[in-house]
């Protein structure tokens, strides 16, 4: 999977989110921005992403995720 099949991935299952995926390969780093992550503890944040990415980590096309996840409100205040 490159990059871009990855960013669409995440944006059909979790929509009203924006994402920025950078990797190659099979590795993958990405930013995730949302209400949904809104009272979330980092755990349950992590959860939702990978939940969009099941398939794609068990047929082994995606092997590796660091994910961030932010509100918002938290991704102004980093920007």
């Amino acid at each position: 999977m490159d990059v871009d099949a990855v960013k669409a991935l995440l944006e059909d299952q979790l929509q009203n989110c924006e994402f920025h995926v950078q990797g190659e390969g099979s590795h993958y780093n990405i930013a995730a921005i949302g209400d949904v992550f809104e009272g979330l503890r980092p755990v349950q944040k992590q959860q939702v992403v990978y939940a969009a990415l099941k398939d794609r980590i068990a047929d082994g096309s995606i092997h590796a995720v660091n994910i961030r996840t932010y509100t918002p409100a938290q991704w102004r205040e980093q920007s």
